[in-house]
């Protein structure tokens, strides 16, 4: 499993000029079962998302296919961990390191 922080390059109004897209985005990855949470930082400088998976290269080609990684107004950090412990309902998420 992957977090990715998203943190902003440019003011809040150029963010907004790409939010649908980056949106758009978001859900393709929902939809094809990659992404598991996502969310703004408070305060409003970037962004969470809970990605599942085990390729971190594969991990790091598909934000850059990010509408915001493409217009340069965020960078991203992309941190792989193991879900060894989860509540009940994500049981399904649980990971065990090899």
């Amino acid at each position: 499993m992957f977090v990715l922080e998203l943190t902003y390059t440019a003011p809040l109004e150029r963010v907004e000029e790409f939010l649908a897209d980056h949106l758009d985005w978001v859900k393709v990855q929902y939809d094809a079962g990659i992404f598991v949470a996502s969310g703004r930082k408070e305060p409003r400088d970037g962004g969470i998302i809970l990605a599942l998976g085990n390729d971190a290269t594969a991990v790091r080609e598909l934000v850059q296919t990010d509408p915001f990684a493409i217009a340069g107004i965020c960078d991203y950090r992309v941190t792989q961990f193991f879900a060894t412990n989860v509540a009940p309902d994500l049981d399904r998420y649980r990971e065990t390191p090899s």
